[in-house]
């Protein structure tokens, strides 16, 4: 079913967000009362679910990404109620046909019935940006036309209007809990997400770099129907990484594919400074031919000379058993640390040895992995501390990263070596 145009203003756009704030508490208080009289409550929970979902793919833009990334968190919410959720990270509700015409008609010089041999109306993804439409060109090839939503550069300006106003007020209140210069990262990158100019540099970058392992792919970019607001690239077969999640497929291609995106993630980092930072299920395909495809390089983040130092070193010490001063080198990627150096040394070892179960043993079983709630409660125990240990912005969009990364791994639920996967990483070191 088509969905509508997302509006792009700042009150529209909180008045949904209210909206749907007043609806969720009303759902969540009928069911406390379906509790004490004795009924079953998860049919309004599903209910409140289904209310989010709605509303945030009606939203696009930053609003429907925190979905995403919630859909992504496996002790966030139960998992029936994270399978409805997951629909945003490529089912969201598509923009009616006609204004995507419209976007493709002024981008690209013409309709799309003059620009392609063949274009479906239908999209075959609908994302929070853009959605993602099959068509053929005049030379046969086929490909997957990403079009940006109409009004969504605005859309983004107006959540993180809304947004800043409420990180501003705690900043000013509290220089512990001051986040404004992480959420200026974040509006920065999501900002760049935009421009699809950018995005087709990035999808040949990684082509490049991913070229040295014969299982990773990358869409071609088609420069010809290209533009700052339309993508057009190869098309690529396949499920997407949740798809095949979710299938029945044995250990042994659990752990292929593990490993496809473990080398996806981290080796152009480690090679070139640079990470996928959006790293959520509907952005890799498993294809007919057991490779894996990385798609959409909206969100590539490009880090310091002195943070990927620091990672690179601390990555090799890591994986050869070298003894590292860990606090030495999280102050070397920029981090501050507002503590005693013994009290810094003790979290940043606890969070070291959670972090680091799976480059320990020759074996690891994903499928039993509880880092993320392990890290969620030391944080809880220790979070005076923890709020004193503050990474550099840019930090954020490499947790982004490798946090997606291990919920991913984590949901393929393999069993195998994987300390032999991170090892085969260290040749891509300079």
């Amino acid at each position: 079913m088509a969905g509508k145009k997302p509006p792009s203003g700042r009150l529209a756009r909180l008045g949904k967000l209210a909206s749907l704030s007043a609806k969720v508490s009303t759902g969540l208080a009928a069911r406390a009362a379906a509790r004490v009289i004795g009924k079953d409550p998860d049919a309004l929970e599903r209910q409140a679910t289904e209310r989010i979902v709605a509303t945030l793919g009606e939203l696009k833009g930053a609003a429907m990404k925190v979905g995403q990334a919630l859909s992504m968190d496996p002790d966030a919410l139960p998992p029936e109620l994270r399978a409805v959720i997951a629909r945003l990270q490529n089912q969201a509700p598509p923009v009616p046909y006609d204004d995507i015409a419209q976007v493709l008609e002024a981008e690209l010089g013409g309709p799309p019935e003059t620009r392609f041999a063949e274009f479906e109306r239908a999209p075959i993804a609908a994302a929070s940006l853009g959605q993602v439409h099959r068509a053929r060109l005049r030379d046969g090839r086929q490909v997957a036309v990403k079009v940006q939503y109409p009004g969504m550069v605005e859309a983004i300006r107006s959540d993180f209007a809304n947004l800043g106003v409420i990180v501003n007020a705690v900043g000013r209140r509290s220089p512990t809990l001051d986040g404004r210069e992480y959420y200026e990262e974040f509006r920065r990158e999501i900002a760049l997400e935009t421009d699809y100019e950018r995005e087709a540099l990035h999808a040949r970058k990684y082509r490049g770099w991913l070229s040295r392992f014969p299982d990773l792919v990358v869409p071609e970019v088609i420069d010809s129907h290209s533009s700052a607001r339309v993508l057009t690239l190869e098309f690529i077969p396949g499920m997407t990484l949740g798809q095949f999640t979710h299938g029945s497929a044995d250990n042994d291609a659990r752990m292929r594919v593990s490993s496809q995106l473990v080398r996806a993630i981290y080796g152009p980092f480690l090679l070139a400074g640079e990470i996928h930072a959006d790293p959520h299920p509907g952005n890799f395909l498993v294809t007919p031919d057991h490779k894996l495809a990385v798609l959409d390089f909206g969100s590539v983040k490009a880090f310091s000379p002195s943070f990927v130092g620091a990672c690179r070193r601390y990555f090799r010490a890591n994986l050869e058993g070298k003894p590292l001063d860990v606090l030495e080198a999280v102050r070397s990627a920029g981090f501050r640390i507002e503590l005693p150096d013994s009290v810094a040394r003790e979290v940043l070892l606890e969070i070291q040895t959670i972090a680091g179960r799976p480059v320990r043993t020759g074996h690891y079983d994903y499928g039993q992995d509880t880092a993320n709630r392990d890290m969620r409660a030391l944080v809880g125990k220790r979070s005076k501390d923890a709020l004193r240990i503050r990474p550099p912005a840019e930090g954020m969009m490499f947790a982004r990263a490798i946090g997606g990364c291990a919920q991913n791994l984590r949901a393929l639920a393999a069993r195998g070596d994987f300390r032999h996967v991170f090892l085969s990483l260290l040749p891509l070191l300079p």
